[in-house]
């Protein structure tokens, strides 16, 4: 995989308090991804950009939600997360190499 592959894969880290709380407890981590990524794709992107074991990978199809834009309604756009579960003893600091 190329390495502007692997960005077009890899679009974002979420960080909430969920996500921070998952980091802890047990060793995920959730990213935003191209709608069109499988999850061989993120775990190759992930592996490469991080130098990192990936142990497994879980995707979600987020709905876009319905909302009101000036009386007028309006829909947000889908888009999809990857939550990844690295190996016991590796960790990832999503707030610098993101």
């Amino acid at each position: 995989m190329s390495a502007t592959n692997v960005y077009a894969v890899i679009r974002a880290p979420r960080v909430s308090e969920k996500t921070a709380r998952l980091q802890e407890l047990s060793n995920q981590y959730v990213f935003e991804i191209a709608t069109t990524a499988t999850k061989a794709d993120v775990k190759a992107a992930v592996e490469q950009i991080f130098e990192v074991k990936v142990e497994s990978v879980n995707v979600v199809n987020v709905k876009g939600k319905t909302k009101n834009f000036r009386q007028r309604a309006g829909r947000r756009s889908d888009w999809k997360k990857a939550y990844v579960k690295l190996a016991d003893g590796q960790s990832i600091d999503v707030m610098a190499k993101a």
